[in-house]
């Protein structure tokens, strides 16, 4: 792959940053933020974090070969520059250099002629935006958000990835603050903005349902003239979300009214079949997942590759195509016989629901357990939200509960108040979660893990498919915040 080139003139005219050392005339391919991987005579940004500050790690990136770094003005004085300019090495100063990152990327999506589909939502972002790639690349050479990198830093490296080769690209757009979309939304102006639902998540930083609501639709400003919003019909937000732009609406949803919808579900063993109704065309779709509520995530992608022109057999070849994420309703079975639902990627209270009501419907079986942990930053709400989850457990016939974490009581407590037997109620460290289900689990059990990234719920899944011994069997489901 041949990566777009940046000259340091291009630099400088995308951060307004002040050349400090190199010839302007001088290219560089290639954009990174860790000096333990950084290639030689790639740009390095010296990105301040809350945790690690790469100023401190300029003489490493140096020792890797690096090309040009960019650097914060303030830090000047500091640095070696005399020596830099010996080694022939490029530097530009600039104000911030987290929004540099962002100035190089929408530099460089202005100089590609790609068509950009932008994924957000409270859950189902990354589904849909695999389920999407997967779908453009019928027709076309796509790049596509890798892991999570959907924040203002990692969206701003994906964009900085765009080959010379790419015709389309598909990025994941997250928040957890007012303006961050929007400065998101500025960096990628995309031709299609997709939000999937509205739901109760970051409500540390963003305070009611309608604070989401609000910071997703600054995605809406952004799509480009003669652009299209794709919006969820069935969602109570759609319409105050289709209020708040002026370009082409596409709705996708159950509802009739929808234009992108599914009729005639069927679910059968480990894949789900529906009619796929577009506005101009009808097509019988096989999508290779367990769980319903992903048809609507398919849904959202067939519409974007709809109003981007895929054709009907190619959105249906395209969506036959998924492939699950790690850690996103992923299933493992293991050799006791039980299964593993994986889908501790992130949590919050729309995901665990809809999390939970997957679990209860497979789970014609001889146990369904859940193992959860917290659902973070959520704020004030966080209590009772936990109880409305355990209550919501118990409500679904959920046979066993595993809890640890901060909020495990308010969990249980829910759980008690919604008909399960305390017995049925195990808290305790992950440890000791990982201990007692490998002496029970046993063939036909279905375990659901799931929590929010940080707590690290994703070791209990590892834990027990390497103690229970994992049989190989990785079903394609994936469902996501």
């Amino acid at each position: 792959m041949s990566l777009i080139p940046l000259t340091l003139k291009d630099i400088a005219a995308a951060t307004a940053g002040d050349v400090v050392c190199g010839s302007t005339k001088t290219g560089f391919s290639g954009v990174g933020i860790d000096s333990r991987n950084i290639g030689e005579k790639k740009i390095f940004v010296a990105i301040a974090g809350p945790r690690y500050d790469g100023h401190d790690f300029l003489a490493d990136a140096v020792k890797s070969g690096v090309g040009c770094i960019i650097c914060n003005k303030d830090r000047l004085g500091a640095l070696p520059l005399s020596q830099w300019k010996e080694l022939g090495l490029a530097c530009i100063a600039v104000d911030d250099t987290t929004r540099a990152l962002g100035d190089m990327a929408a530099y460089q999506r202005g100089r590609a002629k790609i068509s950009l589909v932008a994924v957000t939502g409270s859950n189902g972002k990354t589904s849909t935006k695999e389920l999407t790639a997967a779908v453009l690349g019928r027709q076309y050479r796509v790049l596509a958000t890798p892991g999570n990198f959907n924040n203002e830093i990692g969206m701003p490296l994906t964009l900085l990835g765009l080959g010379t080769e790419h015709e389309a690209a598909v990025l994941e757009l997250g928040l957890n603050h007012p303006g961050e979309m929007d400065r998101l939304g500025a960096i990628c102006r995309p031709d299609v903005g997709v939000i999937t639902n509205i739901a109760p998540a970051h409500l540390e930083g963003l305070g009611t349902i309608e604070g989401v609501a609000a910071a997703k639709a600054e995605l809406l400003c952004h799509i480009r003239p003669g652009g299209t919003a794709v919006l969820n019909g069935d969602d109570a937000y759609g319409p105050w979300l289709a209020s708040h732009t002026d370009r082409q609406i596409v709705f996708f949803g159950f509802e009739s009214s929808a234009q992108v919808r599914a009729c005639n579900i069927e679910v059968s063993g480990r894949s789900i079949r529906f009619d796929l109704v577009l506005p101009d065309s009808r097509v019988s779709v096989l999508l290779p997942v367990f769980w319903k509520f992903m048809v609507k995530n398919a849904l959202a992608a067939a519409a974007a590759g709809w109003v981007l022109g895929i054709g009907p057999e190619q959105i249906a070849a395209g969506l036959a195509r998924f492939r699950p994420v790690s850690g996103r309703m992923a299933v493992y079975q293991i050799r006791s016989g039980a299964c593993i639902i994986d889908d501790t990627y992130n949590a919050n209270p729309g995901s665990m629901e809809k999390a939970i009501k997957s679990l209860a419907a497979i789970s014609d079986c001889r146990r369904s357990i859940l193992v959860a942990g917290d659902m973070l930053e959520l704020g004030k709400d966080g209590p009772g939200l936990h109880e409305q989850m355990g209550r919501l457990a118990a409500q679904a016939g959920v046979s066993r509960m595993y809890l640890s974490g901060e909020f495990a009581a308010r969990v249980a407590s829910g759980a008690r108040a919604g008909g399960m037997n305390g017995g049925d109620i195990f808290v305790g460290t992950k440890q000791d979660i990982v201990r007692d289900l490998s002496r029970t689990l046993g063939p036909g059990d279905w375990v659901l893990v799931k929590g929010s990234r940080s707590t690290g719920m994703d070791e209990i899944v590892a834990r027990l498919t390497a103690k229970a011994g994992a049989d190989g069997f990785n079903a394609e489901p994936e469902a996501g915040e």
